[in-house]
């Protein structure tokens, strides 16, 4: 839950009564006018808004001893939750408005209900007015200490400070689920008069780290017929993750190509980046491919957000797949004979995290006899799935072709499972793996290319992977689905 506004005032004996901060949230703001629909009441000036809080909480008027709206007898005090009669063309009520005061300070804020207007809940049922409390309670501890009682310093300049403060603890008007604020003095500030963006909810304190990650990921549908066009697909994504000191620090990564690399493709980058050369968001693969498109190096200046997030995404068009298959699956003498042979690309790196070819069979009964060979790695079979897993392990031979052969049964007692697209002969491998430290197009993050505008001297790790996702090989003697194919795609 969220709160619309918040209000810090001073009414010390022998000064002015003054609001001296206030904060209004327009993303909470225009949820609350959607809720309310026709019995929306706006938010009056903070003026207007200090004389009806001092009228209820009655403040006002301390001379005169009597005023209608704070001593008739009608009136009842709803503290901690009040209401606000707001006279004008907006008039109306605004409720519930959560006040607090201890010492020379008042505390209050107005909460978002999250329900209809009429007829009004009950204060038990809505969270946004607990957690007001609590918000209210831990500004009150940081501005007054924890006796609620001002200290040497004032609270004068931690008034200076709750512009931060808050972005932290109620960013864009909602608390955060987080303990009571510390002592006072303790939260971080920006340094200079440069003002914190609203997005960012804290600031790093600490040695400058930046990791970058580049993970590319490859789709496959190899059909193993010249009537049908095998399909493949690279896409990649660079995630970071900054901890850098500053309100708005400069980081700058750059991506670079190998000299024959193909330029990369339909571009897309985070917000925080701060600029950009117009060229490289032009290449688009539904374009014909132009050998005069940018190929690199490709910049990216930002200044990031605390959290981890992905700096940016791209195509590429590579001219093979990496693992290139043939599978053969015939039906012989009520058993099925299996072939199947797999062959690494010369360009791709020899050197797996991990690499599985699992082989399912569906719309039949369980195996019975599994007389299947292989030329390299490790066959498990579970005989209650169908299944067949192939464990290539972290190397192919050095030849970079493995096969396998055998016939299997299936002449279980009960039937195995079940796919309304797996019938007769239509079959399908599908392949698992991850390669460290490689790419398909060849593009890679340096750790030297990254630059850190820090007054220490950064850590900086980087990394990449090439890793499959729907990479399958269709048994060239069935039916495959094309068209599902090129749709999964």
């Amino acid at each position: 839950m969220s709160v619309r506004a918040l209000w810090i005032v001073s009414h010390e004996k022998g000064e002015n009564v003054s609001i001296r901060f206030s904060r209004r949230f327009s993303t909470v703001e225009h949820r609350a006018k959607c809720l309310a629909g026709s019995s929306y009441v706006a938010v009056p000036e903070d003026g207007t808004v200090l004389q009806l809080l001092l009228t209820e909480l009655g403040l006002s008027e301390p001379d005169k001893t009597y005023v209608a709206l704070r001593d008739d007898c009608l009136h009842r005090q709803r503290s901690p939750a009040l209401e606000l009669h707001v006279d004008g063309p907006g008039k109306g009520i605004l409720w519930p408005v959560l006040a607090v005061s201890q010492g020379p300070l008042i505390l209050a804020c107005l909460c978002l209900v999250d329900a209809p207007p009429e007829p009004r809940p009950p204060l038990a049922n809505l969270l946004s007015v607990s957690q007001g409390l609590t918000l209210l309670a831990g500004l009150q501890t940081f501005l007054l200490g924890s006796g609620n009682k001002p200290d040497s310093e004032g609270p004068a300049s931690r008034l200076a400070m709750l512009p931060s403060v808050l972005l932290q603890v109620c960013p864009l008007g909602t608390p955060l689920d987080l303990p009571a604020l510390g002592a006072p003095g303790t939260a971080p500030t920006p340094a200079g008069n440069q003002k914190q963006p609203a997005w960012k909810t804290g600031l790093y304190r600490g040695r400058a780290v930046v990791n970058v990650a580049l993970i590319e990921t490859v789709r496959s549908m190899q059909y193993g017929n010249p009537s049908t066009q095998d399909l493949w697909d690279v896409y990649g994504t660079v995630t970071c993750k900054c901890e850098v000191e500053g309100v708005l620090p400069n980081v700058t990564v750059t991506l670079t190509l190998p000299p024959n690399g193909s330029p990369l493709q339909d571009i897309l980058v985070h917000p925080c980046v701060t600029s950009l050369d117009s060229s490289i968001l032009t290449a688009s693969s539904v374009d014909n491919s132009d050998s005069s498109a940018f190929s690199g190096p490709y910049k990216f200046p930002f200044s990031p957000p605390l959290e981890p997030f992905r700096l940016c995404s791209y195509t590429s068009q590579v001219p093979v797949p990496p693992i290139l298959g043939s599978y053969q699956l015939k039906e012989e003498e009520n058993q099925l004979r299996v072939s199947v042979t797999l062959k690494l690309h010369e360009s791709v790196k020899n050197s797996f995290e991990y690499c599985e070819a699992h082989l399912p069979f569906f719309n039949r009964d369980q195996m019975g006899v599994v007389d299947v060979k292989v030329s390299s790695g490790q066959l498990d079979v579970s005989k209650e799935k169908n299944l067949l897993v192939w464990t290539l392990g972290q190397r192919f031979p050095k030849s970079r072709e493995v096969m396998m052969e055998g016939r299997i049964t299936f002449s279980g007692p009960t039937p195995g499972p079940t796919d309304p697209l797996c019938t007769e002969l239509t079959a399908y491998i599908k392949l698992y793996f991850k390669v460290p430290d490689t790419t398909l197009s060849g593009s890679c993050v340096d750790q030297h290319s990254v630059q850190v505008y820090s007054s220490a001297k950064p850590r900086i790790a980087t990394s990449r992977e090439l890793q499959s996702k729907e990479y399958f090989i269709w048994n060239s003697a069935g039916a495959a689905p094309v068209s599902s194919g090129q749709m999964m795609l």
